[in-house]
């Protein structure tokens, strides 16, 4: 697939990792290991994080969404084990509890500005 989207929505307790294409659209729900409503054990944390970075192979722009400290945690954690993944994240913006079906039309919306901008060296 030439354009190979992402978009994370996270917070201590699960992620929703949707990517997509103009075509087609994959979703998967990650549940983290801790039972614990805000951050949990440092080691369950790093398995949950360890967990989305995978579910992210082969993404080539990631969009990072979430309420609360959860997505900047990940993209920090993916910054120094995961450099591939920190790569390819592209952003970290605040969101509510949006439907799996929000969550794709904002990042189609976020990344279609994005992609305009990556085409027109200028605009970056």
């Amino acid at each position: 697939m030439s354009t190979f989207h992402a978009v994370v929505w996270m917070d201590h307790q699960e992620a929703h990792v949707v990517m997509f294409d103009r075509e087609h659209v994959e979703a998967q729900r990650i549940q983290s290991r801790s039972h614990h409503k805000h951050q949990g054990k440092a080691g369950d944390a790093a398995a949950f994080y360890a967990d989305v970075a995978k579910a992210l192979i082969g993404a080539h722009e990631v969009l990072v969404t979430g309420p609360g400290l959860a997505r900047n945690e990940f993209r920090d954690w993916c910054a120094v084990h995961q450099k591939g993944t920190a790569a390819a994240i592209v952003d970290s913006i605040a969101t509510d509890h949006p439907s799996d079906a929000q969550l794709v039309a904002l990042a189609k919306q976020y990344f279609k500005k994005f992609d305009a901008m990556a085409a027109d060296p200028t605009q970056v």
